[in-house]
């Protein structure tokens, strides 16, 4: 055993006994937060245009300073890039992470010397959980991979700019660098195909111990290891033990991704974002992410169904309930004031908080009035795979199908793209269909009085999500293809290409 290993022991017990210091007290630590936020963002030109000096409580900010999301909010935004101090936060960011919008098209999201600790302790404290709960920690003495985006940063009126994976790519510990893989150029490289294949190159030959990324990317670094090799990624990185990951519901690739590993691999959820690391799985095989109260970031819940009134209630952390679906909205210490982060979650615990994110508030299906939302899909469809079990599933998004045909009902299509179809399509889809009606009463209540014809399944081709990503020049690193729309325009886009 390594001294990293070694003395990892140690910090995560200490990590650990800090983190019980405000589990303990969640809602006075959240009330903290609040108060910090609100001194510090006082003196800002936000603060003023929002009368701080009036905001006390929870109530009062709910009152002062409205739910915006990124477009609403980018009259400030654009200051601090045009490089105004004192406009969010006091100064000027350290950084602005560079994200792809879906509406706005690039997003600028402010790093501050404040909010970065709380994006680099969120990934350290996430492993030393998991340490000080298994006592496995000789992962840190093989070769880490991050699959992420480039680490070279531009400058924006003097401020670095560049993927959120790049920024923090620059603050791993120095006692991991030497750990760590791809190497700096390699990172470099835009092209995502061009950059795998020099990521292969690199650790094909290296004692690979713990990989970390989104899992259709890491899918495809796990192809690529194959079809050069022969070999499962488990004869070819033998102490590879640990697969740390984030941005989608792990579920649908589990069973494809572990069966190309050989084995089963303990895993550690994440739920890291531009705007903030917002919680992880702090307890092996407990799905519940501990949410992260002391970190700069003050929470705020809207239920998800009263998300786009013109007043929704805004909750705090002592008025969630377990098991409904709240829209995430957040005020943190890089300077985002009831800013609406566009993911959904739902809690399962509350001793400790605990969320699952259940979706986005923008990626639900309901052009027949259905409210369909992306846990119900997800959960639908690891349903049917475990009836089905020979099949095997790359990706998937549904849309509707809205018939030109007023004597034929409209219908769902889900899209799939299989590495291993079922042997009977057509009772695949009907487990599909079985499935959702179960989870969804507006879906059932729409199909039995048939104002909705059953789903239609329709198989894509291999690498179509893939060849679909890349044409929009989106392929690898933190992108994702929405898993349910509202229209056509994915559906389209997959089926042309």
């Amino acid at each position: 055993m390594g001294l990293k290993s070694v003395l990892s022991r140690p910090l995560a017990a200490i990590v650990h006994r800090q983190y019980q210091q405000w589990l303990t007290q969640p809602v006075a630590t959240q009330q903290r937060v609040l108060a910090d936020l609100l001194a510090q963002g006082g003196s800002t030109a936000f603060g003023r245009d929002h009368d701080f000096g009036a905001i006390a409580t929870a109530a009062d900010l709910a009152r002062h300073v409205p739910v915006r999301d990124y477009e609403a909010l980018y009259p400030y935004i654009s200051r601090v890039k045009q490089g105004e101090a004192d406009v969010l936060w006091p100064g000027q960011p350290l950084y602005l992470a560079k994200t792809s919008g879906t509406t706005s098209g690039a997003k600028y999201i402010p790093l501050t010397k404040a909010s970065i600790p709380n994006h680099i302790n969120g990934a350290r404290d996430a492993l030393l959980h998991y340490i000080y709960h298994t006592g496995r920690s000789q992962f840190l003495d093989g070769k880490l991979i991050f699959l992420s985006g480039s680490p070279e940063l531009e400058q924006v009126n003097g401020i670095h700019t560049g993927r959120l994976s790049g920024i923090v790519n620059h603050h791993v510990p120095a006692y991991l660098r030497r750990n760590q893989l791809p190497s700096y150029q390699t990172n470099t490289i835009e092209d995502w195909e061009t950059k795998l294949d020099h990521i292969v190159e690199e650790t094909l030959n290296q004692r690979m111990t713990l990989i970390s990324g989104i899992p259709p990317w890491v899918q495809m670094y796990f192809d690529r290891i194959t079809q050069r090799t022969g070999k499962a990624v488990k004869d070819v990185f033998p102490d590879f033990n640990l697969f740390v990951y984030g941005g989608v519901n792990f579920e649908p690739y589990r069973k494809k991704l572990f069966d190309t590993i050989g084995r089963p691999v303990d895993s550690i959820e994440t739920f890291p974002a531009s705007e903030g690391f917002i919680a992880f799985q702090d307890e092996p095989g407990n799905p519940g992410l501990l949410l992260l109260l002391n970190a700069g970031i003050f929470y705020e819940f809207i239920p998800a169904e009263r998300f786009f009134e013109s007043n929704p209630p805004r909750l705090t952390i002592a008025d969630v309930e377990l098991d409904k679906q709240y829209a995430l909205v957040l005020n943190t210490n890089a300077g985002l004031w009831g800013y609406s982060l566009g993911d959904t979650v739902r809690f399962v615990s509350k001793n400790p908080y605990r969320v699952v994110v259940s979706g986005r508030i923008k990626h639900f299906l309901s052009a027949f009035g259905e409210h369909v939302i992306g846990e119900e899909v997800e959960q639908t469809l690891r349903e049917a795979m475990a009836q089905f079990p020979e099949v095997d599933v790359v990706e998937f998004t549904v849309a509707p199908r809205v018939s030109d045909n007023p004597a034929k009902p409209s219908q769902h299509e889900w899209l799939i793209e299989f590495a291993t179809p079922p042997h009977d399509v057509a009772a695949f889809a009907a487990a599909l269909d079985t499935g959702l009606r179960r989870r969804n009463v507006y879906y059932d209540d729409l199909l039995s009085g048939n104002i909705l014809a059953p789903l239609r399944l329709t198989a894509l081709p291999n690498g179509a999500f893939q060849r679909y990503m890349k044409s929009l020049g989106k392929l690898g690193g933190q992108n994702k293809v929405p898993r349910l729309s509202n229209d056509r325009n994915v559906a389209e886009g997959l089926l042309s290409v």
